[in-house]
């Protein structure tokens, strides 16, 4: 059996299966793990999520931020972004009911103790061990497996509070976790969440940590899978996967094999981004 992490999709459906069948990939036996924002910006999102539904069992995706913005969309909350046009597309469609309900029951993060390797859409804070990450990954889904969960939806937003505390309760508490895993890119020197670059690392400011360069991070001694942050093309290291390489901005989507020795499979994109 074959695992593969691959990165972001972002609607990127025909690339996703060249990529599957250049790997090749076998559902019956192969599992797959996506990094997340299996949806928006690319042209056939609906498409997308449909095919990742379908394979079972053998595909684990987390939760990226445009996949909570669908769940946003969709239970009629306002998300003032025409970045997220695209999204409209999924809904009012015979089968948007079951794919939303599908999709709010994926994980946060995900974490298989055989490979010690931990999966984030954005990243981990330097205060979680990965017995913590997966556990206030859990207080998340819990929130979006509820009765509730519109109310939970509703507070999503918002870049405050920008850094970790035990002390935190209620939305504040939700929205940091849900940052932190979806969002997260910088780090200030207080260890503050920091939102305002995007760009490759040779461009960051001063002041700025990327959140994996932090020193005696908690989570250090598990590899950690993520995607999110396109401009810093493909990282593979003992202790880190960066798998984004923006297939949706005509660049490529990888897969990389996390059994046995890590191997890299790529295909060509076309920009396929409505921006």
């Amino acid at each position: 059996m074959a695992q593969y992490a691959i990165g972001d999709l972002q609607g990127c459906y025909d690339p996703f299966r060249r990529l599957l069948d250049k790997i090749p990939f076998d559902p019956e036996k192969d599992r797959l793990w996506l990094t997340g924002d299996l949806v928006n910006r690319g042209p056939q999102s609906r498409k997308t999520l449909r095919y990742v539904k379908s394979l079972g069992d053998s595909v684990v995706t987390v939760l990226g931020n445009h996949d909570l913005h669908l769940l946003a969309l969709a239970n009629d909350i306002k998300v003032s972004d025409s970045r997220f046009d695209s999204l409209w597309k999924i809904l009012g469609n015979e089968d948007c009911d079951e794919l939303i309900d599908w999709l709010r029951r994926r994980p946060l993060a995900h974490y298989s103790k055989k490979l010690n390797t931990l999966m984030v859409h954005a990243g981990v804070p330097q205060e979680w061990s990965v017995k913590k990450t997966l556990a206030r990954a859990a207080e998340v889904e819990a929130a979006l497996q509820g009765d509730d969960y519109v109310s939970f939806l509703e507070n999503m937003y918002g870049n405050k509070p920008a850094k970790w505390s035990g002390k935190l309760s209620g939305h504040e508490r939700l929205r940091y976790i849900v940052n932190a895993l979806t969002r997260m890119r910088m780090l200030d020197h207080a260890g503050q969440l920091d939102f305002t670059f995007s760009g490759p690392l040779e461009n960051g400011p001063d002041g700025l940590t990327p959140w994996f360069n932090v020193n005696k991070a908690k989570w250090r001694g598990t590899r950690v899978v993520f995607g999110h942050w396109s401009a810093l093309g493909l990282i593979v290291k003992k202790d880190l996967i960066a798998v984004d390489t923006g297939c949706v901005w005509g660049r490529q989507l990888t897969a990389v094999r996390l059994n046995k020795r890590p191997k890299i499979t790529k295909v060509k994109c076309k920009n396929q981004s409505a921006e």
